[in-house]
Protein backbone atom coordinates (compact mmCIF):
# COMPACT_ATOMS: atom_id res chain seq x y z
CA UNK A 1 0.00 0.00 0.00
CA UNK A 2 2.50 2.28 1.34
CA UNK A 3 4.78 1.66 -1.45
CA UNK A 4 1.83 2.28 -4.26
CA UNK A 5 1.68 5.91 -2.24
CA UNK A 6 5.10 6.64 -2.63
CA UNK A 7 5.31 5.38 -6.31
CA UNK A 8 3.05 8.49 -6.97
CA UNK A 9 4.22 10.93 -4.86
CA UNK A 10 7.70 9.87 -7.06
CA UNK A 11 5.73 10.36 -9.90
CA UNK A 12 4.44 13.65 -8.71
CA UNK A 13 8.06 14.52 -7.68
CA UNK A 14 9.24 13.95 -10.73
CA UNK A 15 7.14 16.00 -13.26
CA UNK A 16 6.98 18.97 -10.53
CA UNK A 17 10.64 18.54 -10.25
CA UNK A 18 11.22 19.61 -13.99
CA UNK A 19 9.16 22.39 -13.29
CA UNK A 20 10.96 23.77 -10.24
CA UNK A 21 14.30 23.32 -12.15
CA UNK A 22 12.81 25.15 -14.93
CA UNK A 23 11.08 27.42 -12.61
CA UNK A 24 14.38 28.72 -10.73
CA UNK A 25 15.95 28.76 -14.22
CA UNK A 26 13.08 31.52 -15.23
CA UNK A 27 14.38 33.45 -11.72
CA UNK A 28 17.85 33.29 -13.00
CA UNK A 29 17.24 34.50 -16.31
CA UNK A 30 15.01 37.21 -15.11
CA UNK A 31 17.44 38.14 -12.28
CA UNK A 32 20.06 38.24 -15.52
CA UNK A 33 18.15 40.29 -17.40
CA UNK A 34 16.74 43.09 -14.88
CA UNK A 35 19.10 42.61 -11.83
CA UNK A 36 16.80 44.13 -8.59
CA UNK A 37 15.42 47.50 -8.73
CA UNK A 38 12.62 49.78 -10.07
CA UNK A 39 11.06 47.61 -13.06
CA UNK A 40 11.51 44.06 -10.79
CA UNK A 41 9.63 45.67 -7.76
CA UNK A 42 6.89 46.68 -9.86
CA UNK A 43 6.46 43.73 -11.44
CA UNK A 44 6.74 41.45 -8.26
CA UNK A 45 3.98 43.79 -7.08
CA UNK A 46 1.71 43.39 -10.36
CA UNK A 47 2.34 39.30 -10.31
CA UNK A 48 1.06 39.32 -7.02
CA UNK A 49 -2.55 40.48 -7.60
CA UNK A 50 -3.84 38.24 -9.95
CA UNK A 51 -1.73 35.51 -7.58
CA UNK A 52 -3.97 37.17 -4.76
CA UNK A 53 -6.59 35.12 -6.06
CA UNK A 54 -4.92 32.28 -7.84
CA UNK A 55 -5.16 30.09 -4.59
CA UNK A 56 -8.99 30.73 -4.14
CA UNK A 57 -9.71 29.57 -7.83
CA UNK A 58 -7.36 27.31 -8.43
CA UNK A 59 -4.38 24.64 -6.48
CA UNK A 60 -5.22 24.58 -2.62
CA UNK A 61 -8.43 25.71 -2.48
CA UNK A 62 -9.92 23.72 -6.41
CA UNK A 63 -8.57 20.34 -5.07
CA UNK A 64 -9.57 20.46 -1.59
CA UNK A 65 -13.26 21.06 -2.99
CA UNK A 66 -13.42 19.08 -6.65
CA UNK A 67 -11.07 16.20 -5.84
CA UNK A 68 -12.92 14.64 -3.20
CA UNK A 69 -15.93 15.24 -4.79
CA UNK A 70 -14.70 14.49 -7.95
CA UNK A 71 -13.78 10.86 -6.79
CA UNK A 72 -16.64 10.31 -4.82
CA UNK A 73 -18.59 10.57 -8.62
CA UNK A 74 -16.00 8.17 -10.34
CA UNK A 75 -16.95 5.39 -7.91
CA UNK A 76 -20.94 5.85 -7.17
CA UNK A 77 -22.19 6.94 -11.14
CA UNK A 78 -21.27 6.41 -14.58
CA UNK A 79 -18.88 8.27 -17.07
CA UNK A 80 -22.11 10.08 -18.19
CA UNK A 81 -22.69 12.22 -15.03
CA UNK A 82 -19.38 12.33 -14.05
CA UNK A 83 -18.50 13.94 -17.23
CA UNK A 84 -21.30 16.20 -17.23
CA UNK A 85 -20.12 17.70 -13.71
CA UNK A 86 -16.63 18.38 -14.44
CA UNK A 87 -17.96 20.33 -16.88
CA UNK A 88 -20.14 22.41 -15.12
CA UNK A 89 -17.30 22.48 -12.56
CA UNK A 90 -15.23 24.04 -15.61
CA UNK A 91 -17.66 26.30 -17.44
CA UNK A 92 -18.52 27.80 -13.47
CA UNK A 93 -14.95 28.40 -13.40
CA UNK A 94 -14.77 29.95 -16.88
CA UNK A 95 -17.47 32.23 -16.04
CA UNK A 96 -16.65 33.68 -12.81
CA UNK A 97 -12.73 33.89 -13.42
CA UNK A 98 -13.40 34.88 -16.34
CA UNK A 99 -15.63 38.09 -14.98
CA UNK A 100 -12.93 39.04 -12.31
CA UNK A 101 -9.99 38.70 -14.85
CA UNK A 102 -11.91 41.69 -16.69
CA UNK A 103 -12.80 43.64 -13.79
CA UNK A 104 -9.55 43.22 -12.81
CA UNK A 105 -7.79 44.63 -15.80
CA UNK A 106 -10.64 47.58 -15.65
CA UNK A 107 -9.74 48.71 -12.47
CA UNK A 108 -5.64 47.77 -12.24
CA UNK A 109 -4.80 51.18 -12.02
CA UNK A 110 -6.57 51.60 -8.73
CA UNK A 111 -5.69 48.59 -7.15
CA UNK A 112 -2.30 49.09 -7.55
CA UNK A 113 -3.12 52.61 -5.65
CA UNK A 114 -4.44 50.45 -2.73
CA UNK A 115 -2.06 47.58 -3.50
CA UNK A 116 0.94 49.38 -3.57
CA UNK A 117 0.71 52.73 -2.04
CA UNK A 118 4.33 53.00 -1.24
CA UNK A 119 4.92 53.38 -4.96
CA UNK A 120 3.46 56.87 -5.44
CA UNK A 121 6.79 58.19 -4.41
CA UNK A 122 8.68 56.99 -7.05
CA UNK A 123 7.70 58.77 -10.66
CA UNK A 124 6.50 56.28 -12.95
CA UNK A 125 6.25 53.12 -10.76
CA UNK A 126 2.63 52.36 -10.17
CA UNK A 127 1.80 53.18 -13.91
CA UNK A 128 4.20 50.51 -14.71
CA UNK A 129 2.35 48.10 -12.02
CA UNK A 130 -0.73 48.67 -13.41
CA UNK A 131 0.33 48.20 -17.09
CA UNK A 132 1.91 44.84 -16.02
CA UNK A 133 -0.96 43.71 -14.08
CA UNK A 134 -3.58 43.96 -17.27
CA UNK A 135 -1.36 42.20 -19.01
CA UNK A 136 -0.66 39.39 -16.56
CA UNK A 137 -4.30 38.82 -15.33
CA UNK A 138 -5.57 36.56 -17.93
CA UNK A 139 -3.05 34.08 -16.39
CA UNK A 140 -5.36 33.88 -13.53
CA UNK A 141 -8.07 32.57 -15.84
CA UNK A 142 -5.45 29.90 -17.78
CA UNK A 143 -3.85 28.47 -14.11
CA UNK A 144 -7.70 28.09 -12.50
CA UNK A 145 -8.62 25.93 -15.90
CA UNK A 146 -4.83 23.94 -15.57
CA UNK A 147 -5.91 23.11 -11.80
CA UNK A 148 -9.52 21.87 -12.90
CA UNK A 149 -7.40 19.34 -15.26
CA UNK A 150 -5.19 18.45 -12.80
CA UNK A 151 -7.84 18.00 -10.22
CA UNK A 152 -9.48 15.72 -12.49
CA UNK A 153 -6.46 13.08 -13.75
CA UNK A 154 -5.09 13.25 -9.98
CA UNK A 155 -8.78 11.62 -9.33
CA UNK A 156 -7.71 9.17 -11.44
CA UNK A 157 -4.29 8.60 -9.90
CA UNK A 158 -2.48 10.28 -12.74
CA UNK A 159 0.19 12.90 -11.67
CA UNK A 160 3.40 13.00 -13.53
CA UNK A 161 1.54 15.28 -16.39
CA UNK A 162 0.27 17.47 -14.22
CA UNK A 163 3.02 18.08 -12.43
CA UNK A 164 4.80 18.72 -15.45
CA UNK A 165 2.35 20.96 -16.63
CA UNK A 166 3.53 24.13 -14.55
CA UNK A 167 7.14 23.16 -16.53
CA UNK A 168 5.48 24.67 -19.43
CA UNK A 169 4.33 28.20 -17.62
CA UNK A 170 7.94 28.33 -16.69
CA UNK A 171 9.16 27.53 -20.18
CA UNK A 172 7.09 29.93 -22.09
CA UNK A 173 7.40 32.75 -19.86
CA UNK A 174 11.11 32.28 -20.04
CA UNK A 175 11.48 32.09 -24.22
CA UNK A 176 9.38 35.03 -24.47
CA UNK A 177 10.79 37.04 -22.17
CA UNK A 178 14.16 36.15 -23.91
CA UNK A 179 13.10 36.46 -27.52
CA UNK A 180 11.04 39.92 -26.64
CA UNK A 181 13.76 41.60 -24.75
CA UNK A 182 15.64 43.08 -27.59
CA UNK A 183 12.62 44.33 -29.33
CA UNK A 184 11.37 46.00 -26.97
CA UNK A 185 14.56 47.67 -25.62
CA UNK A 186 14.93 48.42 -30.44
CA UNK A 187 11.42 50.40 -29.56
CA UNK A 188 12.20 51.82 -26.06
CA UNK A 189 10.07 50.10 -24.14
CA UNK A 190 9.94 48.83 -20.73
CA UNK A 191 12.05 45.39 -21.50
CA UNK A 192 10.04 43.79 -18.42
CA UNK A 193 6.57 43.56 -20.48
CA UNK A 194 7.96 40.54 -22.28
CA UNK A 195 8.12 39.05 -19.11
CA UNK A 196 4.86 39.88 -18.29
CA UNK A 197 3.49 38.16 -21.83
CA UNK A 198 5.27 35.40 -20.35
CA UNK A 199 3.42 34.72 -17.87
CA UNK A 200 0.24 35.17 -19.60
CA UNK A 201 1.26 32.88 -22.60
CA UNK A 202 3.18 30.24 -20.11
CA UNK A 203 0.10 29.93 -18.09
CA UNK A 204 -2.07 29.15 -21.27
CA UNK A 205 0.35 26.30 -22.07
CA UNK A 206 -0.32 24.60 -18.93
CA UNK A 207 -3.57 24.19 -19.06
CA UNK A 208 -3.49 23.04 -23.26
CA UNK A 209 -0.65 20.48 -22.54
CA UNK A 210 -2.99 18.40 -20.03
CA UNK A 211 -6.03 18.30 -22.26
CA UNK A 212 -4.97 15.46 -24.62
CA UNK A 213 -4.95 13.31 -21.30
CA UNK A 214 -8.09 14.25 -20.34
CA UNK A 215 -9.59 13.01 -23.32
CA UNK A 216 -7.80 9.78 -23.23
CA UNK A 217 -9.29 9.29 -20.11
CA UNK A 218 -12.65 9.28 -21.54
CA UNK A 219 -13.56 13.33 -20.77
CA UNK A 220 -16.41 14.28 -22.96
CA UNK A 221 -17.16 18.67 -22.72
CA UNK A 222 -20.36 19.69 -22.77
CA UNK A 223 -21.96 22.81 -22.48
CA UNK A 224 -23.61 22.30 -19.11
CA UNK A 225 -23.78 25.09 -16.54
CA UNK A 226 -26.46 24.54 -13.64
CA UNK A 227 -25.78 26.38 -10.82
CA UNK A 228 -28.43 24.34 -9.14
CA UNK A 229 -27.09 20.79 -9.55
CA UNK A 230 -26.23 19.00 -6.00
CA UNK A 231 -22.45 18.27 -7.15
CA UNK A 232 -21.34 21.12 -8.18
CA UNK A 233 -23.74 22.84 -4.64
CA UNK A 234 -21.37 20.09 -2.87
CA UNK A 235 -18.01 21.63 -4.67
CA UNK A 236 -19.20 25.03 -3.42
CA UNK A 237 -19.95 23.97 0.07
CA UNK A 238 -16.35 22.89 0.54
CA UNK A 239 -14.74 25.29 -1.23
CA UNK A 240 -16.43 28.41 0.76
CA UNK A 241 -15.16 27.62 3.71
CA UNK A 242 -11.59 27.40 2.19
CA UNK A 243 -12.03 30.78 0.10
CA UNK A 244 -13.08 32.36 3.37
CA UNK A 245 -10.23 30.77 5.29
CA UNK A 246 -7.73 31.63 2.19
CA UNK A 247 -9.14 35.07 1.55
CA UNK A 248 -7.65 36.12 5.19
CA UNK A 249 -4.70 34.54 3.99
CA UNK A 250 -4.72 36.46 0.76
CA UNK A 251 -5.64 39.88 2.28
CA UNK A 252 -2.94 39.53 5.10
CA UNK A 253 -1.00 38.99 1.59
CA UNK A 254 -1.79 41.86 0.27
CA UNK A 255 -1.57 44.08 3.47
CA UNK A 256 2.07 42.60 4.02
CA UNK A 257 2.81 43.27 -0.06
CA UNK A 258 1.55 46.79 1.21
CA UNK A 259 4.05 47.15 3.82
CA UNK A 260 7.02 46.31 1.82
CA UNK A 261 6.49 49.00 -0.46
CA UNK A 262 7.48 51.11 2.34
CA UNK A 263 10.42 49.64 2.35
CA UNK A 264 13.85 50.37 1.04
CA UNK A 265 13.88 49.79 -2.92
CA UNK A 266 14.54 46.06 -3.90
CA UNK A 267 13.04 44.37 -0.95
CA UNK A 268 9.81 42.91 -2.44
CA UNK A 269 12.64 41.53 -5.46
CA UNK A 270 14.80 40.35 -3.01
CA UNK A 271 12.09 38.45 -0.47
CA UNK A 272 10.75 37.03 -3.92
CA UNK A 273 13.86 35.57 -5.33
CA UNK A 274 14.73 33.62 -1.98
CA UNK A 275 11.20 32.50 -2.11
CA UNK A 276 11.55 30.75 -5.44
CA UNK A 277 14.29 29.09 -3.95
CA UNK A 278 12.83 28.00 -0.79
CA UNK A 279 9.59 27.08 -2.81
CA UNK A 280 11.41 24.19 -4.79
CA UNK A 281 11.69 21.61 -1.92
CA UNK A 282 8.83 23.10 -0.20
CA UNK A 283 6.64 23.15 -3.29
CA UNK A 284 8.63 19.94 -4.88
CA UNK A 285 7.61 17.70 -2.19
CA UNK A 286 5.18 19.70 0.36
CA UNK A 287 2.70 19.54 -2.91
CA UNK A 288 3.54 16.30 -4.51
CA UNK A 289 2.83 14.59 -0.92
CA UNK A 290 -0.04 16.89 -0.17
CA UNK A 291 -1.69 16.17 -4.01
CA UNK A 292 -1.19 12.35 -3.82
CA UNK A 293 -2.61 12.56 -0.30
CA UNK A 294 -5.91 14.30 -1.30
CA UNK A 295 -6.94 11.88 -3.57
CA UNK A 296 -5.42 8.61 -1.73
CA UNK A 297 -6.88 10.19 1.16
CA UNK A 298 -10.62 10.89 -0.46
CA UNK A 299 -10.63 7.23 -1.61
CA UNK A 300 -9.81 5.57 1.86
CA UNK A 301 -12.70 7.72 3.55
CA UNK A 302 -15.01 6.78 0.99
CA UNK A 303 -13.69 2.90 1.30
CA UNK A 304 -14.68 4.01 4.99
CA UNK A 305 -10.95 2.50 6.27
CA UNK A 306 -10.02 5.19 8.72
CA UNK A 307 -7.59 2.99 10.32
CA UNK A 308 -5.90 2.82 7.14
CA UNK A 309 -6.09 6.72 6.66
CA UNK A 310 -4.23 7.42 9.89
CA UNK A 311 -1.31 4.96 8.62
CA UNK A 312 -1.14 6.84 5.51
CA UNK A 313 -0.90 10.30 7.36
CA UNK A 314 1.79 8.54 9.29
CA UNK A 315 3.53 7.71 6.15
CA UNK A 316 2.98 10.68 4.44
CA UNK A 317 4.46 13.34 7.08
CA UNK A 318 7.38 10.85 7.55
CA UNK A 319 8.16 10.95 3.86
CA UNK A 320 7.81 15.17 4.34
CA UNK A 321 10.63 15.40 7.10
CA UNK A 322 13.12 12.76 5.32
CA UNK A 323 12.62 14.89 2.13
CA UNK A 324 12.62 18.17 3.18
CA UNK A 325 14.86 18.33 6.70
CA UNK A 326 18.07 17.74 4.87
CA UNK A 327 17.42 20.21 2.12
CA UNK A 328 16.50 23.02 4.80
CA UNK A 329 19.69 22.77 6.75
CA UNK A 330 21.87 22.43 3.37
CA UNK A 331 19.95 26.34 2.68
CA UNK A 332 20.59 27.78 6.06
CA UNK A 333 24.23 26.33 5.87
CA UNK A 334 25.29 27.51 1.99
CA UNK A 335 22.46 29.66 1.45
CA UNK A 336 25.20 32.75 -0.16
CA UNK A 337 26.63 30.28 -2.66
CA UNK A 338 23.52 28.49 -3.29
CA UNK A 339 21.89 32.47 -4.11
CA UNK A 340 25.06 33.01 -6.09
CA UNK A 341 25.03 30.76 -8.54
CA UNK A 342 21.67 30.91 -9.57
CA UNK A 343 21.03 34.39 -9.75
CA UNK A 344 24.67 36.69 -8.96
CA UNK A 345 24.92 37.11 -13.42
CA UNK A 346 24.25 39.79 -15.50
CA UNK A 347 22.80 42.77 -13.46
CA UNK A 348 22.09 40.78 -10.14
CA UNK A 349 25.45 41.93 -7.51
CA UNK A 350 26.98 40.99 -4.92
CA UNK A 351 24.85 42.92 -2.48
CA UNK A 352 21.73 41.73 -4.33
CA UNK A 353 23.13 37.85 -3.55
CA UNK A 354 23.78 38.73 0.32
CA UNK A 355 20.61 40.29 1.27
CA UNK A 356 18.64 37.44 -0.88
CA UNK A 357 20.15 34.84 0.91
CA UNK A 358 19.45 36.54 4.30
CA UNK A 359 16.31 35.63 3.23
CA UNK A 360 16.22 32.33 1.95
CA UNK A 361 17.64 31.61 5.71
CA UNK A 362 15.53 33.32 7.21
CA UNK A 363 12.74 30.58 4.88
CA UNK A 364 14.36 28.04 5.05
CA UNK A 365 13.44 26.70 8.91
CA UNK A 366 9.75 27.05 7.90
CA UNK A 367 9.84 24.31 4.89
CA UNK A 368 9.13 20.86 7.17
CA UNK A 369 6.58 22.70 8.24
CA UNK A 370 4.79 24.64 5.46
CA UNK A 371 5.00 20.67 3.08
CA UNK A 372 3.22 18.91 6.51
CA UNK A 373 0.44 21.24 6.80
CA UNK A 374 -0.41 20.08 3.19
CA UNK A 375 -0.65 16.53 4.48
CA UNK A 376 -2.68 17.06 7.48
CA UNK A 377 -5.00 19.65 5.50
CA UNK A 378 -5.54 16.64 3.23
CA UNK A 379 -7.03 14.90 5.61
CA UNK A 380 -9.32 17.33 6.45
CA UNK A 381 -10.72 17.83 3.09
CA UNK A 382 -10.51 13.98 2.82
CA UNK A 383 -12.84 13.72 5.99
CA UNK A 384 -15.05 16.79 4.19
CA UNK A 385 -14.24 19.25 6.44
CA UNK A 386 -12.66 22.56 4.69
CA UNK A 387 -13.74 24.65 7.62
CA UNK A 388 -11.03 23.76 10.16
CA UNK A 389 -8.38 24.76 8.23
CA UNK A 390 -9.74 27.83 7.01
CA UNK A 391 -10.43 28.89 10.74
CA UNK A 392 -6.73 28.10 11.88
CA UNK A 393 -5.43 29.27 9.15
CA UNK A 394 -7.05 32.86 10.01
CA UNK A 395 -5.77 32.88 13.48
CA UNK A 396 -2.41 32.60 12.09
CA UNK A 397 -2.89 34.85 9.40
CA UNK A 398 -3.65 37.57 12.30
CA UNK A 399 -0.50 36.04 14.15
CA UNK A 400 1.83 36.12 10.82
CA UNK A 401 0.20 40.16 10.33
CA UNK A 402 1.23 41.02 13.72
CA UNK A 403 4.61 40.15 13.97
CA UNK A 404 5.80 41.57 10.28
CA UNK A 405 4.17 45.43 11.70
CA UNK A 406 5.81 44.84 15.38
CA UNK A 407 9.60 44.00 13.43
CA UNK A 408 9.45 45.49 10.42
CA UNK A 409 10.66 48.70 11.24
CA UNK A 410 13.30 47.23 13.24
CA UNK A 411 14.70 44.28 10.55
CA UNK A 412 13.14 45.68 7.07
CA UNK A 413 12.46 42.35 4.54
CA UNK A 414 13.81 39.98 7.13
CA UNK A 415 10.67 40.13 9.10
CA UNK A 416 8.48 38.72 6.69
CA UNK A 417 10.24 34.92 5.81
CA UNK A 418 10.94 35.24 9.81
CA UNK A 419 7.11 35.54 10.05
CA UNK A 420 6.80 32.66 7.65
CA UNK A 421 8.45 30.29 9.25
CA UNK A 422 7.57 30.65 12.53
CA UNK A 423 3.77 30.76 11.46
CA UNK A 424 3.85 27.50 9.49
CA UNK A 425 5.03 25.65 12.64
CA UNK A 426 2.22 27.14 14.62
CA UNK A 427 -0.47 26.22 11.44
CA UNK A 428 1.10 22.93 11.58
CA UNK A 429 0.81 22.69 15.63
CA UNK A 430 -2.73 23.69 15.74
CA UNK A 431 -4.09 21.35 12.74
CA UNK A 432 -2.46 18.20 14.09
CA UNK A 433 -4.28 18.99 17.84
CA UNK A 434 -7.24 19.66 16.07
CA UNK A 435 -7.16 16.55 13.81
CA UNK A 436 -6.38 14.23 17.03
CA UNK A 437 -9.76 15.85 18.41
CA UNK A 438 -11.63 14.82 15.02
CA UNK A 439 -9.97 11.09 14.41
CA UNK A 440 -8.53 10.19 17.60
CA UNK A 441 -4.67 9.27 18.21
CA UNK A 442 -3.15 8.96 14.99
CA UNK A 443 0.56 8.38 15.85
CA UNK A 444 2.55 11.81 16.21
CA UNK A 445 4.73 10.82 19.09
CA UNK A 446 5.86 8.67 16.76
CA UNK A 447 6.28 11.38 14.14
CA UNK A 448 7.64 13.33 16.58
CA UNK A 449 10.92 10.69 17.11
CA UNK A 450 10.98 10.64 13.75
CA UNK A 451 11.07 14.20 12.81
CA UNK A 452 13.52 14.71 15.65
CA UNK A 453 16.26 12.39 14.39
CA UNK A 454 16.01 13.56 11.08
CA UNK A 455 16.63 16.89 12.12
CA UNK A 456 19.60 15.55 14.09
CA UNK A 457 20.94 13.84 11.05
CA UNK A 458 20.21 17.02 8.37
CA UNK A 459 21.80 19.41 11.09
CA UNK A 460 24.92 17.10 10.90
CA UNK A 461 25.17 16.75 7.27
CA UNK A 462 24.68 20.44 6.89
CA UNK A 463 28.02 21.31 9.25
CA UNK A 464 29.92 18.76 7.22
CA UNK A 465 28.53 20.65 3.58
CA UNK A 466 29.22 23.91 5.39
CA UNK A 467 33.19 22.24 6.45
CA UNK A 468 33.59 20.71 2.91
CA UNK A 469 32.39 23.92 1.29
CA UNK A 470 35.03 26.16 3.02
CA UNK A 471 37.55 23.86 2.60
CA UNK A 472 37.45 23.47 -1.16
CA UNK A 473 36.93 27.27 -1.75
CA UNK A 474 40.17 27.84 -0.08
CA UNK A 475 41.70 25.64 -2.28
CA UNK A 476 40.51 26.62 -5.82
CA UNK A 477 42.04 29.91 -7.29
CA UNK A 478 40.14 30.90 -10.38
CA UNK A 479 36.22 30.79 -8.77
CA UNK A 480 34.92 31.01 -11.66
CA UNK A 481 31.21 29.73 -11.74
CA UNK A 482 31.77 26.32 -12.82
CA UNK A 483 34.30 25.66 -10.40
CA UNK A 484 31.25 27.24 -7.96
CA UNK A 485 29.05 24.72 -9.43
CA UNK A 486 31.52 21.89 -8.56
CA UNK A 487 32.26 22.58 -5.58
CA UNK A 488 28.89 23.60 -4.34
CA UNK A 489 27.69 20.23 -6.20
CA UNK A 490 30.51 18.47 -3.72
CA UNK A 491 29.54 19.49 -0.79
CA UNK A 492 25.61 19.25 -1.28
CA UNK A 493 26.16 15.49 -2.44
CA UNK A 494 28.61 14.85 0.21
CA UNK A 495 25.98 16.15 3.13
CA UNK A 496 23.17 14.45 1.61
CA UNK A 497 24.95 11.16 0.97
CA UNK A 498 25.92 11.35 4.70
CA UNK A 499 22.57 12.45 5.98
CA UNK A 500 20.67 9.13 4.20
CA UNK A 501 23.87 7.05 5.68
CA UNK A 502 23.07 7.65 9.05
CA UNK A 503 18.82 7.53 8.08
CA UNK A 504 19.65 3.85 6.49
CA UNK A 505 22.44 2.95 9.87
CA UNK A 506 19.37 3.90 12.43
CA UNK A 507 16.85 1.80 10.55
CA UNK A 508 14.09 4.22 10.73
CA UNK A 509 10.54 3.18 8.81
CA UNK A 510 9.07 5.39 6.43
Amino acid sequence: MFDKFTRRVGSFTAGTLISRILGLIRESVFAYLFGAGFATDAFQVAFRIPNLFRDLFAESALSSAFVPTFVDNLVKKDRKEVWRFASNVFNTLFIVVGVIVVLGMIFAPALVKVLAYGFKEVSGKQELTSTLTRIMLPFLLFVALASWAMGVLNAFKDFFLPALAPALFNLGSVLVAIFSYRYFVNHNYEPILGMAYGVTIGACFQFLIQIPSLIKKGFKYSFYVNFKDPELRRVLMLWIPTILGLASYQINFAVNTFLVTFLEERSITYLNYAYRIMHLPAGLFGVAVGSVAIAEFSSKVAEETSEVLKEQLRHALKLVSLLTLPISALFLALAIPITRIIYEHGKFTPQDTLYTAQALMLYAPGIFAQAGVRSIAACFYALKDTKTPALVGLSIVVVNFLINRSLMTVIGFRTFPLATSLCAFLNFGILSYFLKKKIGSWGSAQINRVVLLTFCYAVISAIISFWVFSLLSKKILAFNFINQLITLGISGIIGLGIFFGLVSISKITF
